[in-house]
């Protein structure tokens, strides 16, 4: 870090999910200089109990205008610099729900030296304390939205510090070329011709592995992001069968009249590691009925921002130009399976080929189906992934491998050393930055702006 952080001031937010009637204990937050001020104000504890670092302590909160008790509260008390944040630390622990939580919160606001935490700022003040590198505090926060198992994994191998060991030593490598570059450029009569070649072995094997980083990134997206799946079809023909299949409930209403469904219809299911949004639509037709056509809209509007589409026919009929124009309807870019849906019945040869044949009634060829699903969107490459990189993260290694990449034309062009290093320590800073070894504060307020409160 090229600043130093203040931190006079104190600030409190609640810790934990808050949610009428959900979870047994909240978790109340403060941090600063006068973090155990704050909480000694308004919490109770009786005898002489201490306010020692990292004990606990039993107490009640009080109310400063009525005297009454607001909760019964537990108080862990950490003294900086062994804290999260670095700073002195109370967290005080509630009973869950809304009201008592947010009275304790007020309790701590009410004192002019508190202030209601921002986003991301307990997190913030960690990194800026040097308790968390930038890549630690942003797979913390990524590790609270995982929506599956495989995402906590790769959450926590970077909060185990393995995204910044990967992208330090990148970046340290790169160090070595340029200072032997440079190195000849300032005492080119005091040293040996520098191999020319052997500078451009280890500048192309960084920049693949930079290249690795970016084609193994789509398929670590969709274990944190997840995929969103639209089930597409004329009416009748099992959409919503499926669903229920792949959701093992009954998430939509299945009947034999054409048109049940009316609205876009959504669940989530975890496949293998990879967090599916099923989303069912209307069948698309002409249709007089009012609702019915404000479903098809929908449903048309789908086709445009689904990951992957599953076209849904009637197997047991013959192929026709319906199907075949609203096949025609979806973007090209979009990955598309075809299904043949009831197998059960008797099943007709096709004009098309189809990807998989299914039964939603009895479940037979499902496995294929989601083998098929997995192989489609290259999700099923993603279980041998051992880190993933965020957004800002790999927009980063695209930049440094962007320019290592003028690195290695300009040596085409027979330019100077001095060209070199331009690029070279432009690919060097970009890497600082993914770590957090070379950001500017405000850079770092619009990071963790995007965290929730509390963390």
């Amino acid at each position: 870090m090229n600043f130093n952080f203040p931190t006079e001031e104190t600030i409190a937010a609640v810790a934990s999910a808050v949610a009428a009637g959900q979870g047994g204990i909240a978790i109340i937050r403060i941090s600063g200089v006068r973090a155990k001020e704050a909480a000694k104000n308004i919490v109770h504890t009786p005898g002489r109990a201490q306010w020692k670092s990292h004990s606990i302590l039993y107490g009640h909160v009080i109310d400063q205008i009525t005297k009454k008790h607001i909760d019964e509260v537990l108080v862990l008390i950490m003294d900086g610099p062994k804290s999260f944040t670095g700073e002195d630390v109370v967290e005080i622990h509630c009973h869950g729900g809304l009201i008592n939580v947010q009275r304790i919160l007020e309790e701590l606001l009410r004192q002019t030296f508190v202030r209601r935490a921002f986003p991301g700022e307990f997190s913030q003040r960690a990194v800026l304390n040097g308790r968390l590198n930038l890549t630690q505090a942003e797979a913390i926060n990524d590790l609270i939205k995982a929506r599956s198992q495989k995402a906590a994994e790769l959450a926590m191998a970077g909060v185990d510090g393995a995204i910044y060991a990967q992208i330090n030593q990148l970046k340290e490598r790169l160090l070595d070329q340029l200072c032997e570059i440079e190195a000849r450029i300032d005492f080119e009569e005091d040293l040996p011709a520098l191999d020319k070649s052997e500078v451009l072995t280890n500048i192309t094997s960084i920049n693949k592995e930079l290249k690795a980083l970016i084609k193994q990134n789509k398929q670590a997206s969709y274990i944190r992001n997840g995929l969103k799946v639209a089930l597409i079809g004329l009416p009748n023909v099992g959409k919503s069968s499926l669903l229920n299949l792949l959701s093992k409930k009954e998430k939509a209403i299945v009947t034999q009249v054409p048109g049940t469904t009316r609205d876009l219809l959504e669940n989530e299911i975890i496949l293998e590691g990879i967090p599916i949004t099923l989303v069912d639509s209307a069948g698309i037709r002409d249709t007089d009925n009012i609702v019915e056509s404000i479903g098809v809209q929908r449903s048309e509007r789908m086709l445009v921002t689904a990951d992957i589409i599953m076209f849904i026919f009637d197997i047991s009929k013959p192929w026709n130009e319906s199907n075949q124009n609203l096949l025609s309807k979806i973007p090209q870019h979009i990955p598309v399976l075809l299904i043949g849906n009831k197998s059960d019945l008797n099943i007709k040869d096709q004009p098309v080929k189809t990807d998989v044949i299914i039964s939603a009634l009895n479940g037979n060829g499902e496995k294929s189906l989601i083998k098929s699903l997995l192989k489609t969107c290259g999700a099923n490459k993603a279980q041998n992934i051992e880190i993933s990189l965020n957004e800002r993260q790999i927009d980063l290694v695209i930049s440094a491998s962007n320019a290592l990449n003028r690195v290695l034309t300009q040596e085409t062009q027979l330019l100077p050393w001095d060209f070199w290093t331009i690029d070279l320590r432009e690919a060097i800073q970009t890497l600082g930055e993914l770590t957090g070894d070379e950001i500017s504060e405000a850079l770092l307020d619009r990071i963790f702006s995007r965290f929730c409160i509390g963390k």
